[in-house]
């Protein structure tokens, strides 16, 4: 058993405090807003993730698991302390803003009385740690001995407790044999399911590949958007190419489904990183920038191609199907919701919009909506029915009953889940991203 401190119970923290205590650690939490681990200890998680809060309330119950805002008292008996606060991107530059990693590296220097581990597991830039370790050693009471590491989490939203319990790889930076000893004990509970731990001798190393993972999915992502965009030129049908693509094992079938790309806060903000860690060492992450600016056009793709179906939307009505970036999570940053439904509003539309859990984080930026309490109330009256976030339940929707209730009959499916034959078996106007129509104007 490793007694671990982690610094941070948002996303990445609260997740890998959580599945650490399952692996049979002695894990404390620590934040600095007593609402927030009060919140927890109630059994109020402060983001939707499934099967989070009975992972907490299990290994609280076991003891395994407990809270506190007193960083002191998390450290105290720690023999590896984790930091995993946020580093959101700074306004312009797109760098990541690395304000609360110093200031929680100059108090785990004030506190630190014996060895230990630090790890950085919040995304940062790199060189970062190498960084951390002169503020730690700036801010020390008394000589002591610690050790830095890097362990860059992959964790994805709407499935993170099976990403932390069923990796593809760990990633552990560390410069010491003895670090590296205590980095792999944590992980040990893995070694049954053979997974792949990857040692960098270099901390920097474990820091890019990071950056270098999330940057490569961004392009794969955005590669297969502009696949789309020629489809819908040539008359070719983009699932069927990204079908063959995936079957070649060079390329693989993941992250190769059109639509409104990539959203939340990992893969626009690591991409926008990357780029500034590249200009500040006078390169440049060309392809990366392309897939920038490929996703920031999709939203705006799906609006014209609504167009096409209804000219003009001031004065329509149209619902909105999925706010959150993607299906299992209530995360709508960078969702592709919010530039559709800010062009809507600029044109005078009135919004019906539904989604299974993002309604209330979607209710502090957009508050005079018409929130609703499922898919066909949303569609109720609507003239044009937007398809914005593929949950489960948008799999399978009663087109015969949306034509009954909705005005116009008009789908925009932005993530490709409806055939264009269905949709038009019930008389519905259909467009989706890079699949051909007939030239009768019926979509096959």
């Amino acid at each position: 058993m490793i007694r671990i401190c982690m610094i941070g119970t948002g996303y990445v923290g609260l997740v890998s405090g959580a599945c650490m205590a399952d692996f049979g650690h002695r894990v404390t939490c620590v934040d600095i807003l007593p609402e927030r681990i009060a919140a927890i200890e109630n059994g109020d998680m402060p983001f939707y993730e499934p099967g989070l809060d009975t992972l907490v309330a299990k290994n609280v119950d076991e003891e395994r698991l407990d809270f506190t805002t007193d960083l002191a008292e998390g450290m105290r008996e720690a023999d590896v302390v984790f930091i995993a606060v946020q580093t959101p991107q700074s306004e312009g530059s797109g760098e990541a803003d690395l304000q609360y990693v110093w200031e929680v590296g100059k108090q785990i220097g004030e506190r630190l009385d014996g060895y230990k581990v630090i790890v950085t597991k919040s995304t940062v830039p790199v060189g970062t740690a190498r960084k951390l370790r002169t503020i730690i050693a700036g801010s020390v009471q008394q000589p002591v001995e610690f050790d830095m590491a890097s362990n860059p989490e992959f964790l994805r939203e709407g499935s993170s407790i099976e990403d932390f319990m069923r990796p593809d790889r760990v990633v552990i930076g560390t410069e010491s044999e003895r670090a590296e000893k205590l980095m792999r004990e944590i992980y040990r509970p893995l070694y049954l399911l053979d997974t792949p731990i990857v040692h960098c001798p270099r901390i920097e190393t474990a820091e890019l590949i990071k950056y270098a993972s999330n940057s490569f999915l961004a392009v794969k992502i955005s590669f297969i958007n502009e696949i789309a965009t020629l489809a819908d030129k040539v008359g070719a049908d983009v699932s069927q190419v990204a079908k063959a693509m995936g079957l070649d094992r060079r390329i693989g079938g993941k992250f190769l489904h059109a639509g409104l790309g990539y959203g939340g806060s990992c893969f626009p903000k690591d991409t926008h990183a990357i780029c500034h860690i590249a200009t500040a060492h006078d390169e440049r992450m060309s392809i990366v920038e392309a897939a920038i600016a490929v996703n920031a056009e999709l939203p705006a793709r799906a609006v014209a191609k609504a167009r096409e179906m209804l000219p003009t939307f001031g004065g329509q009505t149209v619902a909105l199907l999925g706010l959150s970036f993607k299906p299992n999570t209530d995360d709508i940053r960078c969702a592709g919701s919010r530039q559709i439904v800010q062009t809507l509003l600029d044109e005078g539309a009135t919004l019906r919009v539904h989604d299974p859990v993002a309604m209330d984080n979607f209710r502090e930026v957009y508050p005079d909506l018409t929130y609703c309490k499922n898919a066909y109330e949303a569609c109720q009256g609507a003239d044009l029915a937007f398809l914005v976030t593929e949950w489960n339940q948008y799999r399978q929707l009663d087109f015969a009953h949306l034509g009954e209730i909705m005005r116009g009959r008009r789908f925009m499916d932005c993530r490709n889940v409806y055939s264009h034959r269905r949709a038009d078996e019930f008389g519905f106007e259909y467009r989706s991203f890079g699949r051909p129509q007939t030239p009768a104007g019926v979509q096959t």
